[in-house]
C-alpha cells in the first residue's frame, strides 16, 4: 500500500503569538507538526507496518519547514516530498498536493482535520475533488482490507460507520490512533532518508491575508439580580445599545 500523509509546519500550541505591524511576529515561535497531522501520520505508520507497503510525507512549505519533515520521517515516514512554496490559502496547498498525488498514484492520502494554525478543514475535501475520489472527515478510525476502508467518522449528534474503495482522502482525529514519539534510532535514521524537493506547479491563490488583528480586550461585567428586569432592559439600551 502506498500512503502519502500531508503535514503542516505550525506554531507549538502553547506558543504565545505576538503581533506587529498587523502580522503575527514569528520569531522564536517553536513549530511542531500539526496535532491533528500527527494523529494521521501514527495511523499511517501502523498501516504500513501491517501491509509492508511505502509511506511518504509532503509538506508544502519554505525550508525553514525541513526540521518538521525530518520529524515524521523519524516517527517513521520512509521519505519525504517538500513543495517549494509558502502555503497561501487552501486552494493553493490543496492544488499542490493533487499534483503529487496524480503523478505517484497513492492509495491512501491522509491529514488532519484541520491545521491549528488557520483551522479551515478545507484542504482534504478540495484535494479529493481535484483528484476526483472520495473524502471522509473526520475518520476516528480506520482499517483497510482487500482494497476497501472501513472508517468511524463523527458527525452531528453521534458517529457513523462508513466504508469506500481505495483511494481516497482522509481527515483525521483522535482517537484514530495514538501519537508516536521519535526515538533515537528513528531520529539518527531519518537523518539518511531521501527529502526530495519540487518547485510548485503554477496555481493563482483564490484569497489573501490583508491583515490580522487583536480581539477587543472584554468589558468588565455587570451583575443584575434575576428578578431586576427593568434594569437589566435599560443597561441593553442605554450602555450595551443592542435593544
Amino acid at each position: 500500500m502506498k500512503i502519502l500523509v500531508c503535514i503542516s509546519h505550525v506554531p507549538d500550541t502553547n506558543a504565545k503569538i505576538p503581533f506587529k505591524d498587523g502580522q503575527p511576529d514569528l520569531a522564536g515561535v517553536t513549530f511542531v507538526i500539526g496535532p491533528y497531522d500527527d494523529f494521521a501520520l501514527a495511523r499511517a505508520v501502523e498501516l504500513r507496518d501491517a501491509s509492508q507497503g511505502k509511506l511518504t510525507v509532503l509538506n508544502v512549505g519554505g525550508a525553514d519547514t525541513e526540521q518538521t519533515i525530518r520529524k515524521a520521517l523519524a516517527i517513521g515516514a520512509d521519505d519525504a516530498i517538500r513543495v517549494n512554496a509558502s502555503p497561501t490559502d487552501s486552494f493553493f496547498v490543496a492544488s499542490q498536493i493533487a499534483a503529487i498525488a496524480k503523478a505517484e498514484s497513492y492509495d491512501l492520502i491522509m491529514m488532519g482535520r484541520e491545521t491549528s494554525d488557520y483551522n479551515g478543514g478545507q484542504v482534504h475535501g478540495m484535494v479529493a475533488t481535484l483528484l476526483g475520489i472520495p473524502c471522509v472527515t473526520p475518520c476516528m478510525k480506520l482499517d483497510v482490507a482487500g482494497g476497501k476502508a472501513t472508517m468511524l467518522r463523527e458527525i452531528e449528534g453521534g458517529k457513523e460507520t462508513v466504508t469506500a474503495n481505495l483511494p481516497l482522502v482522509l481527515g483525521c482525529q483522535e482517537p484514530i490512533a495514538e501519537w508516536k514519539i521519535p526515538n533515537m534510532r528513528g531520529i539518527m535514521s531519518a537523518k539518511a532518508k531521501p527529502l526530495k524537493v519540487v518547485e510548485p506547479v503554477a496555481v493563482a491563490a483564490k484569497t489573501s491575508v490583508t491583515k490580522y488583528e487583536v480581539p477587543a480586550a472584554r468589558g468588565n461585567c455587570k451583575m443584575i439580580d434575576k428578578d431586576n428586569v427593568e434594569e437589566l432592559v435599560k443597561l441593553l439600551k442605554t450602555e450595551a445599545k443592542v435593544l
